[in-house]
Parts: structure tokens; sequence; C-alpha cells
């Protein structure tokens, strides 16, 4: 699955504020960073271990060239 910076993902458990279910990548690399949409909590993932929680992508970020 391609993903990249600024989209929107659902993983397969949600987050424990219960306000949103979605998640923003902000950072990828060797590591995957991720922010609550609901509440703004950050998590950071090693990329084998976000790939096993990632149910699917929401939507995509607009590339801009």
């Amino acid at each position: 699955m391609e993903y990249n910076l600024n989209d929107i993902v659902e993983l397969k458990k949600e987050h424990p504020c219960h306000k949103s279910k979605y998640w923003q990548i902000t950072r990828v690399g060797v590591d995957i960073k991720v922010k609550c949409l609901g509440c703004g909590a950050v998590i950071m993932f090693e990329r084998p271990d976000f790939e096993k929680k990632l149910k699917r992508i929401i939507e995509k970020a607009d590339k801009e060239d």
C-alpha cells in the first residue's frame, strides 16, 4: 500500500479518545508519525508496525509539483 505525507488513514484500532478514528501522516521515513484528527495526539511507529496497523487510506494528500 502506498501512503505519503499528509494522507488521512484509518488504523485497525480506534484511538482511546473516541473523537476520531482517522489519522494524518505527518512524517514518512524509517519511522511513520501520525496525528489523531480528534484530539491531536501524535504517535510514532516503526514502518513495519505501521503497515500492520494500517487498515486503509481515507484521503490522499494533494501532490504539488
